[in-house]
């Protein structure tokens, strides 16, 4: 593996590496995705910080816990001071640009990036506060099943127009990058939000697939009694039996789902097809993730915000120059690993002001890891929840902090559905005590939920004053300065025509 000249990251929302074909799954069809992970490292198990968008999407920018930055929920503010890797990557050089989905809340919309290409497909103020203070309060804007059971085929989606707008952007920020006569080494994020719900698709990606052949849960419906104390918490969040589900609506959604995951390949290889155009394919780093998974129906659940393998695993693809073929590896990484790996392919890491809670993966990437520590752990303080949860992958085990009275302990090895909970076996208590013993050292549940509280009064407070009046206008307004894009008056027509031809 060289250095990298370019890096090109691609991420998908609530995308479950299970329904990739690169790890198994017989019937989606990816071929662009497929291809990266041919020639690149795909990591098996690699994990979210926080099965949620926010805070996810900001310890991924900042290589920092939410914990650690104080982004908790969906209404949580990464603060502008804390250092980004738009920041480094700017200042080691790079020409750096976002385009898409990025969910930064609050009025810093770039974070460090220089350019910023499309709004955001969310709302940027302190509107999906978590409100511990009243646990079993369910907002107006909590999820329901409601997008199980209206799943199907719609022809145009918000999504779906964000979405191909953040790759046409995207694709026309590279060919005038190109068009430079210096051209600095680019750092282009490109997210999507697809394959995220609503679960609809337009008709010529659902007629990629079968509907009968569109497999059904691993494991079906667990009813509400016989859940652990985190599913039923869920069940009791956006279920609540509002919606009968049946099996037609399962597969429904599942082959909507799928098809989005076809919408945003397709898109993926549009521009990376760009690359090749403009002669940087061989010279570009692309990384390709997801923000989380989506339980899509696994043991009754939906949506994300749980602990489970569907929900906190991601896809995560890493395709360097001079990588010929593709290799797997099954070390136990994180999402927030990201931030200092781009450091360390573009020669940068050096450049770190603070420690953070990251580790480069470019030991995996070179196959030269011979201790790598083997815990990640994602964080659970949104939204819905009373007190703190956490879930820590250990080597072969799952750790789950569900509350102060309620644990959950997995061996994935022999029990990759989690459907054992070894909290209760007496023959796993020294593992349960040593998992638990490492949570009760790393985090203070205690100071965190007092810091939590604190944010939410604040956050809440402040959304309920500027609802009186005209709201801040932190959403992100893209502007164009179509002066530098087509002819306007000034020197030689055909000088500039000719400038302007992309010729290799």
């Amino acid at each position: 593996m060289t250095r990298a000249h370019n890096i090109l990251f691609l991420m998908a929302d609530q995308l479950s590496p299970h329904a990739l074909p690169c790890y198994g799954h017989p019937v989606v069809r990816a071929p662009h995705i497929d291809a990266l992970a041919s020639r690149g490292v795909v990591f098996d198990n690699a994990y979210t910080a926080s099965p949620m968008c926010v805070p996810a999407r900001a310890a991924m920018m900042t290589g920092q816990l939410g914990s650690t930055i104080g982004v908790y929920d969906s209404g949580s503010e990464l603060a502008a001071g804390i250092p980004t890797v738009g920041h480094y990557m700017r200042l080691n050089g790079f020409d750096t640009c976002l385009s898409g989905k990025c969910h930064f809340i609050g009025p810093d919309q770039l974070h460090g990036f220089e350019r910023r290409l499309t709004t955001d497909v969310c709302p940027s103020g302190f509107l999906w506060n978590g409100d511990w203070d009243r646990p079993d309060v369910i907002l107006e804007w909590y999820h329901t099943l409601k997008n199980v059971v209206t799943a199907g085929v719609a022809e145009r989606s918000i999504q779906q127009d964000h979405d191909e707008e953040a790759a046409q952007r995207a694709t026309r920020w590279l060919y005038q990058w190109a068009r430079a006569p210096e051209r600095r080494p680019f750092c282009l994020f490109v997210s999507f939000s697809h394959p995220h719900d609503p679960y609809v698709t337009p008709q010529r990606y659902w007629d990629r697939y079968e509907h009968d052949a569109i497999d059904l849960p691993t494991v079906p419906n667990i009813p509400v009694e016989q859940r652990d104390p985190y599913a039923a918490w869920l069940y009791h969040h956006y279920d609540r039996s509002e919606y009968a589900i049946s099996e037609e609506h399962v597969r429904t959604a599942r082959h909507a789902y799928y098809g989005n995951i076809s919408l945003i390949d397709d898109l993926i290889g549009g521009i990376v097809e760009t690359l090749r155009t403009i002669r940087e394919y061989d010279r570009t780093t692309i990384v390709f993730c997801a923000d989380h998974g989506d339980m899509l129906g696994e043991r009754g659940l939906w949506y994300k915000m749980a602990p489970y393998e569907r929900s906190t695993r991601i896809p995560l693809i890493i395709a360097a120059p001079g990588m010929t073929g593709s290799r797997r590896v099954a070390r136990n990484v994180s999402l927030i690993d990201l931030m200092p790996t781009m450091l360390d392919l573009t020669g940068s890491a050096s450049s770190l002001v603070e420690p953070i809670d990251a580790r480069s993966l470019t030991p995996l990437l070179n196959d030269t890891a011979a201790d790598w520590p083997n815990g990640v752990a994602s964080e659970m303080f949104f939204e819905g929840l009373a007190e703190p949860a956490l879930m820590l992958r250990s080597g072969r085990y799952k750790y789950v902090h569900c509350s102060r009275t309620a644990a959950l302990l997995f061996d994935l090895e022999q029990d990759p559905h989690e459907l054992r909970n070894l909290a209760v076996d007496p023959a796993c208590a020294d593992v349960l005590q040593q998992l638990r013993g490492y949570i009760e050292q790393r985090w203070d549940f205690e100071h965190l939920t007092v810091d939590i509280l604190e944010s939410q009064r604040r956050r809440n407070l402040i959304m309920r004053a500027v609802s009186l009046g005209r709201t801040p206008a932190w959403d992100f307004q893209p502007y164009e300065d179509a002066t530098r894009m087509y002819y306007r008056g000034g020197g030689n027509w055909h000088e500039a025509e000719e400038r302007d031809f992309l010729r290799f």
